[in-house]
């Protein structure tokens, strides 16, 4: 065989081998239940256990102490922890916004639902803080018009829930109309502006809390409720919360 024909041989073996497709004409798959009979892995628990310990033992570091057990559902229109958790935000949001605009916020409004869990009586960890809010809800001032502050009261009028709140006092009559409101124990004139903290799901309409999307100015403190939470319990020795009249109804 000369040169030449090997040559043409070799680019016929080529050319074939170019046009051959694999195909794939199945795929199997079986679902794999994750329960207790299925074993660790001793090497993989041995590499995080360091981690774990590390996360476990910040999480469980003793911040403050709870002289009792506090739940979102121990009132009708105002609870304990409600009441704590927007004076927090209040207290530690305040100097924050202050320190950037030369402003006090006016009042604090969380929604009911963003409690997620309660506090019990004792120990109060990071751990804590992490239960009550799971969520990376951050802390935003929205500034609003009197008629929208009017919407709000009448929002919280209507929804007869424990929503949160701070510098704000309402009180409805029997029936659930508004009888009076002030802030910071001041009447409301409707208007001015009012600057209003609250967190972002609130502020883009959660809850069906519209009057936030009518709000023309955003300051956002880059502050996370939990941080919030979190630093409040570290200068905190002891708390004990309180039902109090900030949010009220009269039977008569």
């Amino acid at each position: 065989m000369n040169l030449k024909t090997l040559l043409l041989l070799i680019c016929i073996v080529a050319f074939a081998s170019c046009k051959t497709k694999t195909h794939l004409y199945k795929i199997e798959g079986k679902q794999i239940a994750i329960s207790d009979s299925l074993s660790s892995d001793i090497a993989i628990e041995n590499y995080i256990k360091p981690y774990r310990d590390h996360v476990n033992g910040n999480l469980d570091s003793v911040l403050a102490y709870s002289v009792d057990t506090y739940s979102k559902n121990d009132g009708e229109l105002n609870t304990a922890i409600g009441n704590l958790m927007a004076d927090i935000v209040y207290k530690q949001a305040n100097p924050v916004f202050k320190s950037r605009t030369g402003r006090d916020i006016d009042m604090v409004l969380l929604n009911h639902g963003g409690i997620r869990s309660i506090i019990s009586k004792g120990n109060i960890t990071s751990r804590t803080a992490y239960e009550i809010m799971p969520f990376e809800n951050a802390i935003v001032v929205a500034k609003l018009p009197g008629a929208q502050i009017k919407e709000l009261l009448e929002y919280l009028a209507a929804a007869k829930r424990a929503h949160p709140i701070s510098q704000l006092k309402l009180t409805l009559d029997k029936d659930y109309n508004i009888e009076s409101a002030t802030l910071k124990n001041k009447p409301i004139d409707f208007t001015k502006t009012y600057y209003v903290a609250t967190n972002d799901y609130l502020y883009n309409g959660g809850d069906h809390m519209d009057f936030f999307k009518k709000s023309d100015t955003l300051y956002v403190l880059d502050y996370k409720i939990r941080n919030a939470l979190i630093d409040y319990f570290t200068e905190t020795d002891t708390i004990n919360p309180v039902i109090d009249d900030r949010f009220i109804k009269k039977n008569n």
